[in-house]
């Protein structure tokens, strides 16, 4: 499975205001290991950036001066990204500036182009709701290290957000097992199989003064919902049944 994390930096916060594209990173992940195949632009948006956007990634007008056109790169993008599955945090923002790059060169929606698109702030959302879900917030949640991150940049983020990806989505790791001799082979990890049927677990029931206690609990419950609770009923059977 090929994966692509991918990241933008822009001139602004509108696409359709005007804004464009002056920095994309990609980073390349196959059966969710990083490969060191990584893609990475400087562009020449052909304006200006606000001065929000310029505190936000510290990217000179000066330094884009002499850098590509989204044109002239545009080819190269899209073949690197074939077939893939994108990974973008907040994925309607950079999705809509690729899209309006995509139009102004003449070319069909990112979505034609890839397998499908991920978004990881709708997953850690829903991970984590009401907590911050920024990728600096994540880093320091999943114990990803972005003490580099001084300012946002695209390929950084895109490496960031990479160790984020896989953490959010360690439990879904299939396990590899394999039954043919004596062991089980997990996730290269031979673990030994154990006879379970040769122990014999201890049964502890509770003590009076446990079983008061519980008794109250339950009483509790009965006042507060104005009936038996359903636990209770459930032992009605087996009270008259003794």
């Amino acid at each position: 499975m090929r994966q692509i994390v991918l990241d933008t930096e822009t001139t602004g916060l509108s696409a359709e205001g005007g804004d464009r594209i002056i920095e994309i990173g990609c980073v390349e992940l196959l059966n969710r290991k990083l490969t060191g195949n990584n893609l990475h632009f400087y562009l020449n948006p052909g304006r200006d950036s606000h001065e929000e956007a310029l505190r936000v990634h510290g990217i000179s007008n000066e330094f884009l001066r002499d850098k590509p056109k989204f044109a002239a790169v545009a080819d190269e993008f899209l073949a690197y990204l074939g077939g893939a599955e994108i990974i973008i945090h907040n994925a309607p923002f950079d999705v809509g500036f690729l899209n309006k790059e995509l139009q102004l060169t003449g070319k069909p929606a990112l979505s034609q182009f890839v397998a499908s698109v991920t978004d990881t702030l709708v997953m850690a959302k829903e991970m984590f709701p009401g907590k911050r879900n920024s990728l600096d917030a994540l880093c320091s949640r999943l114990e990803v290290d972005n003490s580099g991150r001084t300012l946002h940049g695209a390929l950084l983020d895109a490496e960031l957000l990479a160790d984020v990806y896989i953490n959010l989505t360690r439990g879904q790791d299939a396990l590899l097992m394999e039954g043919d001799g004596d062991d089980e082979v997990t996730a290269g990890m031979v673990v030994p199989k154990v006879d379970l049927s040769r122990f014999t677990l201890a049964v502890i029931s509770a003590s009076d003064q446990e079983q008061k206690a519980h008794d109250e609990v339950l009483t509790q419950l009965d006042k507060s919902s104005n009936k038996k609770t359903v636990w209770r009923k459930l032992m009605e059977p087996v009270t008259a049944a003794a």
